[in-house]
């Protein structure tokens, strides 16, 4: 399930593909916009900014501006970085321990399909294909 900070990440990215890309957007104009509390939306921002999808500017002038073109990014990789992880179940988490049912669980494939399913969904939609 996506949560509700996987969701204004998307809300967000989107918001800002539609402004100006040369132009930093104020937190309390894209805050208004969305409808999203300054606070909650500044620990969404934070991650965005840490992995390198948001340039952020602070003080006179500054906000928040996209650090490439909206067809660069996927909705999978915008989720990954609110959510953690888009896998369907523990199992197929990256870094998961390995599972001591593998070898003879009789649902894996199915859960590996799914996987695969809702990775190639998310991960063929861009940011500019969610713009207006």
């Amino acid at each position: 399930m996506i949560s509700t900070k996987g969701r204004y990440a998307l809300r967000v990215m989107i918001d800002l593909a539609e402004q100006d890309p040369e132009k930093f957007v104020p937190l309390e104009e894209i805050a208004a916009r969305q409808g999203i509390s300054k606070k909650y939306l500044e620990s969404v921002l934070k991650s965005l900014v840490q992995k390198d999808f948001l340039n952020g500017l602070r003080g006179k002038g500054g906000g928040y501006k996209l650090t490439r073109p909206p067809e660069e990014y996927t909705i999978g990789e915008i989720l990954e970085v609110a959510e953690g992880t888009l896998a369907v179940v523990s199992c197929l988490q990256v870094d998961s321990a390995p599972c001591e049912r593998k070898n003879f669980c009789k649902t894996l494939p199915m859960w590996k399909k799914f996987n695969q399913l809702t990775h190639d969904f998310f991960f063929g939609i861009t940011l500019k294909d969610l713009t207006g």
